[in-house]
């Protein structure tokens, strides 16, 4: 019988955090997924003030958003795989700021929460060549920030949280597949070699990582979901 139990949708970037931490911990758990456009009277009674997923279940206690269910993900397993979070305290806040900062700059507004984020989502839906251009400017200024923060948290090594993947690889890592979709939707290269070297490699690293392969959404598939959900 599984350790645990995690409510959510395959094309959710905040479904997909649980997942990837569940996987770095080696944690055995059952997937229950949402049907699109309907809420179960599991996630209503789990989730009862957003009504959203993703929502952990562990010994039947429901713990909801997904950074917080990486944290307890990474509290309740301590002694299973790696550490998500670093010991240092000073580290540790680090790690959090910038997890903030990846949702209050790529994050998605909530009326789209299951779709793209605000950057991206302005680039997919610009009318004019102006508007567009706008919208990738934005988009670029928040990945350039990120790119400086990749060199000091990783302190040279391939992942943000050093030598294996941690909090902050996960709260960016997890718009990687839905940032492809952008990418073809709008002809354009967000994690630019040029512009954001450090970063355009450390895509490659994450997708290609034993945790996150299995679990990372295909691009066909997403795109196909991020027409309708556009055409509505």
């Amino acid at each position: 019988m599984a350790a645990a139990a995690l409510i959510g949708g395959w094309p959710s970037p905040f479904v997909l955090r649980a997942r990837v931490a569940l996987n770095l911990k080696g944690v055995e758990y059952e997937f229950l997924q949402e049907k699109y456009g309907e809420k179960s009277e599991l996630l209503l009674r789990s989730n009862p003030v957003y009504k959203k997923v993703p929502v952990l279940l562990h010994h039947d206690k429901p713990v909801c958003e997904s950074m917080i269910i990486v944290e307890y993900v990474d509290a309740a397993w301590a002694k299973s795989g790696q550490a998500i979070l670093p010991a240092d305290p000073y580290e540790r806040a680090l790690h959090r700021f910038w997890a903030v900062y990846i949702d209050d700059k790529v994050r998605m507004p909530p009326s789209i929460s299951d779709l793209l984020v605000p950057s991206m989502f302005g680039i997919a839906k610009a009318q004019t060549e102006e508007a567009k251009a706008e919208s990738v400017e934005q988009a670029w200024a928040a990945l350039k920030l990120l790119e400086e923060a990749f060199e000091k948290l990783s302190k040279g090594k391939a992942f943000f949280g050093g030598g294996t993947i941690g909090y902050v690889d996960i709260a960016l890592g997890a718009y990687l597949g839905w940032a492809k979709v952008i990418e073809q939707m709008a002809g354009l290269k967000l994690f630019d070699e040029e512009k954001t070297p450090l970063l355009a490699v450390w895509a490659e690293r994450f997708c290609a990582h034993e945790a996150v392969k299995e679990v990372m959404p295909e691009t066909e598939k997403l795109m196909e979901f991020a027409k309708m959900r556009l055409g509505k």
